[in-house]
């Protein structure tokens, strides 16, 4: 029987409603930790989880049989859900959308020390910021009203 490989790299980044910085320092690993599960349950396997108060980072292998919209969907799914229960934080919620961008085998170890490195890097520079330089170095068009839901 012929085999279907596959090996795509992701490096997703979604933020808290409204960028609002609800997940605090004493839940965070715990969050993240939660992140790292459902997508092993997904076949979808994190090479790298991180964060800082209002957003995450999440390098991962894609899995085979899954969209990436579907990935993303049960990611932030789950997590709200989880953030509410287990968080403390009775109305958290993710932002409606989200970046998910490719990366290739040599670039892994970079973004794996850049997700590593978030806190650092967030003294200097917003979420919004940040994003807008993934935008750019990706050449996405996007209109600036519609991404900040």
């Amino acid at each position: 029987m012929p085999q279907s490989l596959s090996k795509v790299l992701v490096h997703l980044i979604f933020s808290a409603k409204n960028r609002e910085p609800l997940i605090r320092p004493e839940i965070r690993p715990r969050l993240l930790a939660y992140l790292v599960g459902i997508l092993d349950n997904l076949n979808s396997p994190s090479l790298q989880t991180g964060g800082v108060a209002d957003h995450v980072h999440i390098l991962f292998l894609l899995g085979r049989t899954m969209s990436q919209a579907d990935v993303v969907e049960e990611l932030k799914k789950s997590s709200s859900k989880w953030m509410k229960a287990e968080g403390g934080v009775p109305g958290f919620g993710w932002q409606a959308g989200y970046g998910a961008f490719s990366v290739g085998e040599s670039q892994a170890d970079a973004v794996i020390r850049y997700i590593q490195a978030q806190e650092e890097h967030h003294r200097k520079l917003t979420f919004q910021e940040e994003f807008r330089k993934f935008l750019e170095r990706y050449k996405i068009v996007y209109d600036e009203r519609y991404v900040w839901d």
